[in-house]
């Protein structure tokens, strides 16, 4: 368990590389075609397929035996005052397993007590907010027996706050000993909504836990009210923000999100390829390229 749980280190952090999509029920038969040529890895919520038989489970079985995959849940409910569901957990741990899914990330939030209130609620940043977190983290990985990635959420409201939030995040991950899933799209909303620098919060967060980036569209609800909706397309500001990520960083896996008013395969994949445009623009900057991409490429393809 010991060794299972050491921090990630810059060559051996990423258990996927490049560029991602998340998979959705609706684009089951249109994305069939795709090959790791046009996407490097898809991302699920595990709650969406855990149990699915049938046509749709045989069909997703397809997509796990041809592509890379890693696991973002949507009902750990990390920060809730209820129990944990030691079930889910368990049902995770196989549903990992069954489908050599590589990673596993949740929201740092909550979504239920006594019942799933279907949407993420801010945790408290409160010093009691961080241990009680980051126990429930680290009891978690202990059942699973690997590390998982918290992401940095979207939120609307700060009530009880004594802590900033950049100082919140950055204390959960240090005491569970856990990774960070850096969701840019969220320091942006956040931002705007909250009244911060998104470069400076950026430039905070632990980079060296990020185990991959999420990128995706909001909603303008007003001139200073943004709603975390992956409804749209990714605007300037966003990309620009991955740009940054990457100069702090280093070139990191990235993945489109994009839940509902979903475009055409073309429109989906041309994003994927901004992603991919503004990897290589970095890669070619530094003239190298990660030990863990190089490990990943066959043979033929390091050849090439």
């Amino acid at each position: 368990m010991k060794d299972q749980l050491q921090p990630a280190t810059d060559s051996t952090r990423f258990a996927i590389t490049g560029a991602g999509l998340g998979l959705r029920r609706s684009l089951l038969d249109d994305l069939d075609g795709l090959t790791t040529a046009d996407v490097d890895f898809m991302e699920v919520a595990p709650e969406n397929w855990i149990g699915v038989g049938g046509r749709f489970g045989r069909k997703f079985s397809q997509y796990t035996e041809r592509f890379p995959f890693v696991c973002h849940g949507l009902s750990l409910s990390i920060g809730s005052p209820g129990a944990l569901d030691y079930e889910l957990v368990k049902s995770i741990k196989a549903f990992l397993k069954q489908h050599r899914v590589r990673l596993y990330t949740e929201h740092l939030s909550y979504c239920s007590d006594s019942g799933h209130l279907y949407d993420l609620m801010p945790i408290p940043f409160t010093e009691e907010a961080v241990h009680y977190v980051a126990g429930r983290i680290r009891e978690v990985q202990d059942i699973l027996e690997q590390r998982i990635a918290m992401e940095n959420v979207s939120y609307y409201g700060a009530p009880q706050q004594e802590m900033r939030e950049i100082d919140f995040i950055n204390a959960v991950i240090a005491e569970a000993d856990c990774d960070l899933l850096l969701d840019v799209n969220n320091i942006y909303v956040n931002s705007i909504n909250h009244g911060y620098d998104p470069l400076e919060f950026l430039q905070q967060l632990p980079g060296e836990r990020a185990v991959y980036v999420h990128v995706a569209g909001h909603y303008d609800e007003a001139e200073d009210l943004r709603v975390d909706t992956h409804g749209a397309a990714v605007i300037a500001s966003v990309w620009e923000l991955l740009d940054q990520a990457y100069r702090r960083f280093g070139v990191m896996p990235t993945l489109l999100e994009r839940d509902f008013n979903i475009p055409p395969v073309p429109e989906l994949l041309a994003e994927v390829e901004q992603i991919k445009a503004i990897q290589n623009r970095h890669r070619s900057a530094t003239g190298t390229e990660s030990v863990a991409a190089r490990m990943q490429r066959t043979p033929v393809e390091m050849d090439s």
